[in-house]
């Protein structure tokens, strides 16, 4: 009986070290996210769109997009000429026909009778008008340009998600077969 008190008191004696040697510990499970985040900017358009108002390029240079810089000042820059040579013609067609109306003949347009003056004046009127609405044009499309490409620049376009051609041959006739896949990676 000595020997099975000895072992009752042994076993608890032990049991009761088990239990007062763990320490509790809180385990925080957290979930790890496993795709990449990117970080979208809502107001980058808006940003891009501004600078190129401000100055016709900068939006383009905000974007990184240099390469259209030049294009954005050649256009602008084409348009501004077309508008200050038809401005200046149109004010040299206007003088002379004024100056032939109080009876003085310049020596520039003196071989012109006064119907083609009137013509030429409109011509050059309407090719100047012309010239101010294209360099709007070219004016809005770059702020237009700076904006769209400022949204696209945030899509998400890795080869996660795509859409291939492939080519793969029939298993009966060996002929090759085209398709398209929709190839998306979690």
């Amino acid at each position: 009986m000595n020997k099975i008190i000895f072992i009752a008191l042994f076993l608890f004696s032990l049991g009761n070290t088990a239990v007062f040697a763990q320490t509790e510990t809180e385990a925080v499970l957290v979930a790890t996210d496993t795709l990449k985040s990117n970080d979208i900017d809502p107001l980058t358009p808006a940003k891009a769109a501004f600078y190129s108002a401000v100055l016709p390029g900068l939006g383009q240079a905000y974007n990184k997009k240099y390469w259209k810089i030049p294009l954005v000042y050649g256009a602008l820059g084409t348009s501004i000429y077309f508008y200050i040579d038809n401005n200046k013609k149109y004010h040299q067609y206007r003088d002379a026909y004024k100056s032939r109306l109080e009876g003085l003949v310049t020596d520039d347009l003196a071989f012109l009778d006064n119907n083609r003056l009137i013509a030429g004046q409109k011509f050059y009127q309407r090719n100047r008008d012309l010239s101010a609405l294209v360099t709007l044009a070219f004016y809005a499309l770059n702020i237009l340009d700076a904006n769209v490409d400022a949204a696209l620049i945030q899509f998400n376009v890795d080869e996660n998600l795509s859409v291939r051609p492939v080519l793969y041959p029939n298993d009966v006739t060996l002929k090759t077969n085209v398709g398209l896949t929709f190839n998306y990676t979690f």
